[in-house]
């Protein structure tokens, strides 16, 4: 029997989730577990706005892990675009080989399935056996970290890593009932989401403000260690970007000529181009050129 009443929060932050969630293709009743897996992983600091397209064109694409698995890995990296950060498409590909090579083909639904394959870790373990399967888990995301780090500590972020006493508190959250649990657990990470964001945070929409620790206490300043701020221009980020930009766009190797044209300090580049090497996004042919494995 479902206990959405079991602690304060459940009944209204449900019944909100239930009015205000998004529509996604990987939340459909019809979307497989690949489909949520593959969300997953390209969600991983990353908009939705920036994943929806991307995520439909691969799901297009590579309907199956097998499809990926058969695929040269160069041609993940390729489909990957702009999405960043592209070392998730090398992921997805070796996961993708080894859910044919050890389950068939089949997304696997146990947590300690899912944590073996390549670049699976906790979060994604646990998101993929919750959202594709229903299972009750504790699903630990930036969005819903922050939302139990000012519901239930009153503390406006979270530190930078996980603590054990924040698992508990997310532990005892959790409803008992499974199908609730999955649930609950979606409805907190769509409230950070949307509502609770790390800047602006729309406390006047929130269905559990009247129970939110942070907003009792007026919304006191963070007083931890100093927040990393994302940085981009002249980054060795942008470089390897802009390099793997113009290997993505060609069917052929590109000679290095072509690419000391898209950044200007060699030295970086090259350090850059190293880099992608050693990360395996990009070989180097013998006549020095180089092209996506």
């Amino acid at each position: 029997m479902p206990d959405h009443a079991a602690h304060p929060l459940h009944e209204p932050l449900l019944a909100w989730y239930d009015e205000h969630a998004r529509e996604l293709p990987w939340r459909e009743p019809s979307a497989t577990a690949w489909s949520v897996m593959v969300s997953e992983l390209m969600l991983q600091q990353t908009p939705v706005a920036r994943v929806l397209p991307v995520h439909a064109q691969w799901l297009e694409r590579w309907p199956t892990p097998a499809d990926l698995a058969a695929e040269q890995t160069g041609e993940a990296v390729r489909a990957w675009g702009r999405l960043g950060y592209p070392r998730r498409a090398l992921r997805l590909h070796a996961a993708a080989t080894a859910i044919v090579e050890q389950h068939d083909g089949r997304v696997p639904d146990d947590y300690a399935d899912l944590i073996a394959l390549p670049g699976v870790g906790d979060y994604t373990a646990a998101a993929i056996a919750t959202f594709a399967y229903g299972c009750r888990h504790v699903v630990l995301d930036t969005n819903v970290r922050r939302v139990l780090a000012r519901a239930v500590a009153g503390v406006e972020f979270p530190g930078s890593s996980v603590t054990k006493a924040e698992r508990l508190t997310a532990s005892d959250l959790l409803p008992q009932d499974v199908p609730t649990a999955a649930t609950w657990s979606v409805a907190v990470m769509e409230l950070g989401a949307l509502v609770c964001t790390a800047t602006n945070p729309r406390c006047g929409a929130c269905p559990v403000a009247d129970l939110c620790a942070w907003r009792a206490a007026g919304h006191p300043a963070y007083d931890g260690p100093p927040r990393k701020a994302q940085t981009w221009a002249g980054t060795d980020r942008q470089c390897r970007g802009r390099l793997l930009a113009v290997l993505r766009d060609s069917d052929a190797a590109v000679p290095t000529s072509r690419l000391d044209l898209v950044w200007a300090d060699e030295g970086q580049r090259l350090r850059c181009l190293a880099s992608l090497v050693e990360d395996r996004l990009v070989v180097r042919t013998d006549a020095g050129s180089y092209a996506l494995p």
